[in-house]
C-alpha cells in the first residue's frame, strides 16, 4: 500500500517499534513509516481504552501520540524518523514525572 517514492534503499533507517525494527525512508515521518509496516493502532484512549491510529497526517488531530524516545505524546506524524529512535505505543494518559523521580 506504502512505499518509497525515491525507493533509494541507501537512505533508508531503522527506527524500533515495540522491540521490533521497523524500516522507514529518509524523510518519512514516524507515523508514515509504521503504516507502512502494517501498523494501525497507535495509542489507547485513556477513557474507554479504545484503539487510536494516524487520522489527518499533519497534526491536527492528536490521534497519532506516542512515546517516542521515551518522551509521551508526541505526535507520530509530526516526527521525521531516525535511525536507532525508539517507538511506543501511548497507553492510556501519559503522565510525565518530574526529572529526577
Amino acid at each position: 500500500m506504502f512505499k518509497c517514492v525515491n525507493g533509494d534503499v541507501e537512505k533508508a533507517v531503522i527506527l524500533e517499534f515495540e522491540g521490533v525494527d521497523v524500516p522507514a525512508c529518509t524523510g518519512d515521518s514516524v507515523a508514515a513509516a509504521l503504516l507502512a509496516a502494517g501498523v494501525a493502532d497507535f495509542r489507547q484512549t485513556p477513557q474507554s481504552g479504545r484503539p487510536r491510529g494516524p487520522y489527518c497526517m499533519m497534526g491536527v488531530c492528536f490521534d497519532c501520540l506516542m512515546v517516542i524516545d521515551g518522551e509521551p505524546n508526541r505526535q507520530a506524524c509530526q516526527v521525521a524518523a531516525r535511525d536507532g529512535m525508539k517507538v511506543a505505543r501511548q497507553r492510556g494518559l501519559a503522565v510525565i514525572s518530574p526529572e529526577g523521580e
